[in-house]
């Protein structure tokens, strides 16, 4: 089976003085729903780039949680593991999907900006997602309203906030939904990950043309 490598959030433990890395084990389930082998990277950007080079993965997920350093979050050993990774995978042509915080940390890589909102953190809401309505979860205070040129808006939420985006030329993607969180993994989102990993950004985002006229 094919490897898909993701990356963790960091908690620090004060009790311990110790900076641990953690991920939601619902993330090995949904990875292994969608048909392949789930890998954790470390916080750690020499030793995850050497487990990407060593693993060749098919895929590489960026995972939700710490707000990006620039935002206030703390845990900039993150942002420099997730940078060194995206620009592996980039080299390598290795398709990415970057959830919830991990679609702000690529929405913010290529030079985009986060904007403060209101109203989308622990609900679910309805958003119009390639040409369907569908609902999801929501745990964001972040959003991203413009998108930079090198990607469109797949999927908006009724207050113009983009909820997922997909790479004009490369197999890049991000969703600000939790598709682990689901309690039980739902096909949309397996046929996502799928879609991406095995067809690149020629599966992923059919139909762009006309999805960015519609949103």
């Amino acid at each position: 089976m094919k490897i898909v490598l993701l990356s963790q959030r960091v908690e620090v433990v004060e009790s311990y003085g110790e900076r641990r890395d953690c991920l939601d084990q619902n993330w090995y389930r949904f990875i292994m729903d969608c048909g392949y082998v789930p890998a954790a990277a470390p916080n750690h950007a020499a030793v995850a780039a050497d487990i990407f080079r060593a693993m060749s993965p098919a895929g590489l997920i960026f995972t939700g949680g710490n707000d990006l350093v620039a935002y206030g979050g703390s845990a900039p050993e993150r942002d420099e593991t997730e940078r060194r990774l995206l620009e592996y995978a980039m080299a390598e042509n290795i398709p990415v999907l970057g959830v919830c915080r991990g679609m702000q940390f690529i929405h913010c890589f290529f030079g985009g900006v986060l904007q403060k909102v209101e109203g989308h953190a622990a609900v679910r809401h309805r958003l119009h997602f390639k040409g369907k309505e569908v609902d999801v979860n929501s745990y964001h205070n972040y959003g991203v309203t413009k998108l930079q040129h090198d990607f469109f808006p797949l999927a908006s939420s009724g207050d113009g906030v983009i909820e997922a985006m997909g790479h004009r030329s490369r197999a890049i993607m991000g969703v600000m939904w939790h598709p682990e969180r689901e309690e039980k993994s739902r096909e949309r989102d397996i046929e996502l990950v799928q879609n991406l990993i095995e067809g690149g950004c020629s599966k992923t985002c059919a139909g762009a043309s006309v999805l960015e006229q519609r949103l």
